[in-house]
Order: C-alpha cells, then structure tokens, then sequence
C-alpha cells in the first residue's frame, strides 16, 4: 500500500489523517493501531513514539476538529455582524456545515466517547468553540424583557443541542431517518419558533 499522507518526515499527522478516514469508514471503536499504521504507509511499532493507544490518536483527531469548529464558528459569527440575530443563525449554519464537510472529525469530537477533560488542551478549544454560540446569545439576549431572559449559557446550550440533533436525525445520514425538509431549514425554523417564544422575533415574522 502506497504511504498515504506520510510525507516530509510527518509521521504524526500522517497518523492523524489515516485515523480520520479510518473513524469515517468503520467508527472510533472500528480499527486497531495496526490499521491506522497501515494505512500511513508506517510499521505498528511506529505509532507508539507518537500515541499511546487508539484513544489517544482519536483524542489527537478531536483536538485538532475542535480548532477546525472553533475558527469555523467564530468566522460565522463575525459574517453574521452587526446583526446579533444573523450571528446566532449563522453559527446554527456553521455547525451544520462543519459536520458535513468534516465527518471524521465531527465522530472523534462528539460519538467517540473521547471526554473533553482528558487534557487541557482539548478542554480549552472546546470551549473556545462554546464561547462562540454564548457570545451570540449574549448579544441576542439584550432583545429579550428581563424577566423572560434565559441565561446565555442555556440559550446556546438549546441552540448547540438542536444544531446537534439536525445534524446527527438528518445531516450525516448514518441514522438512515428521510427528513421531508432540508437540515438547514429544519434548524432555521426550529430557531425562529424558539426566538419567537423568547419574544426576540415577533410572531407574524
């Protein structure tokens, strides 16, 4: 087999990039070392001067997704400026798009059972990704009455576990579920019914 990705003495990303497909193709519980090392062209005892095991490949493989989503979701947010309501929507957007364009990521960061915790570095990124869809609640949040004002963290934590669950019913296609409408408006209507019951759009919009 041709040494797919291993190129100008890159070993470790070669790694990275043949586990991603592996995640794609088979899951993050669906490969052993031996094939991720395999496939970068490289013998099995290799993988061990970079990861300690599989997990801590795919943990490597999540890391380096979540930098993806945090700059994918910040970029939306500044497009979606001065509008807060178009910074919001965008970012619903982003998450969509990034799941798609990026599945092996998007498995290793969010169904391989790889925690955030696991070291600091992946708990940072993530957050920075998190910080994005707060800081868009925050400028949203200003539009509702106080006494109606959910905090930030839980206004975006609605919109990430809906944004969430488009993309895993109807997005991906792994769960073999036949929307009758685009992902994309699904997640644009299920946020304007939100926002409507929050009183930031009005009911006729």
């Amino acid at each position: 087999m041709p040494k797919q990705g291993y190129h100008h003495g890159n070993l470790r990303q070669a790694l990275v990039d043949a586990a991603l497909i592996l995640v794609e193709e088979r899951g993050p519980t669906g490969f052993t070392l031996s094939e991720a090392a395999k496939r970068a062209g490289v013998t099995p005892a290799a993988v061990y001067r970079h990861f300690e095991g599989r997990d801590d490949l795919i943990a490597e493989c999540a890391l380096q997704g979540f930098h993806i989503f945090a700059d994918v979701m910040e970029k939306a947010f500044d497009q979606g400026n001065p509008s807060a309501l178009l910074a919001f929507e965008a970012t619903g957007r982003a998450y969509l798009s990034f799941a798609r364009e990026n599945p092996g990521h998007y498995i290793a960061m969010f169904e391989s059972g790889i925690s955030i915790q696991r070291s600091q570095s992946l708990y940072d990124v993530a957050q920075r990704a998190l910080q994005v869809m707060e800081d868009a609640a925050v400028q949203l949040s200003q539009h509702i009455p106080q006494d109606r004002r959910p905090p930030p963290q839980m206004f975006s934590a609605h919109i990430w576990a809906m944004s969430h669950g488009v993309v895993e019913l109807y997005a991906r296609g792994n769960s073999g579920m036949k929307g009758p409408f685009p992902p994309e408006d699904l997640l644009e209507t299920g946020i304007g019914i939100y926002l409507r019951g929050l009183g930031v759009l009005p009911h006729d919009a």
